[in-house]
C-alpha cells in the first residue's frame, strides 16, 4: 500500500513534468523562433519547476489540512488515507475542499512559476527582454494546464478514496 501511494505520488509528478516539457518548449520556440534556445530553455526550465511544482503541492496539502486537525491525528489520518485504510468521513485531506482554495493554489502557481522561468530563461538567453517574454507568456500557459492537471488529478484521487466526483462542500453553491 505504501508503494502505491508513492507511485501514484511519482506518477502525479511525472505528469506533470512531462506536460510542462511540451508546452516549454513550444512557448520558448514561439518566442525566440530558435529551436536551440527553445530546447535548452524547454528542458531546464521544466526541471526547476518540477521540483518546484513538488515542494508547492506539498506546501499545499499542508495549508488546505491546517486547522482540520492536530499534528498528531493529522499525521496518522494522512497515512491511513494514504494507505486506503480509512477515508475519514469520506475526506481526502490532500484535496482542495473549494473554489476558492483551487483557484488560490493557481494564483500561487503561477507567481512561482513566473519566476523560476524568469531566472531559467535569463540563465540560459542572457537577454532579459526574452526572459521577461518567456517568464509572462509560459506561466500563463501553464497555469492554465496546471489547473487541468490539477483537476484531473484531484478526479483521479477522489475516485480511488471512493469519494464522488464532485461534491459541493457543505456551504458554497456551484458558481
Amino acid at each position: 500500500m505504501i508503494a502505491d501511494a508513492a507511485r501514484q505520488l511519482w506518477l502525479k509528478i511525472a505528469s506533470y513534468g512531462a506536460m510542462h516539457l511540451v508546452v516549454a518548449i513550444l512557448v520558448a520556440w514561439a518566442i525566440t523562433r530558435d529551436w536551440r534556445l527553445a530546447l535548452a530553455v524547454g528542458m531546464i526550465e521544466p526541471v526547476a519547476q518540477t521540483l518546484a511544482f513538488a515542494v508547492h503541492d506539498q506546501v499545499w496539502h499542508r495549508i488546505e489540512r491546517r486547522g482540520r486537525l492536530s499534528g498528531l491525528q493529522e499525521a496518522s489520518e494522512a497515512i491511513e488515507g494514504r494507505l486506503g485504510l480509512h477515508d475519514h468521513h469520506a475526506c481526502n485531506h490532500a484535496l482542495p475542499t473549494s473554489f476558492k482554495t483551487l483557484a488560490a493554489k493557481s494564483f500561487s502557481y503561477g507567481i512561482m512559476h513566473f519566476a523560476v522561468a524568469v531566472t531559467v530563461a535569463f540563465a540560459v538567453t542572457r537577454d532579459w527582454r526574452i526572459a521577461l517574454a518567456v517568464g509572462t507568456i509560459e506561466p500563463i500557459v501553464q497555469t492554465v494546464f496546471f489547473t487541468v492537471h490539477d483537476e484531473i488529478w484531484r478526479r483521479i484521487e477522489r475516485r480511488r478514496a471512493g469519494i464522488s466526483p464532485d461534491p459541493v462542500p457543505r456551504g458554497e453553491s456551484r458558481a
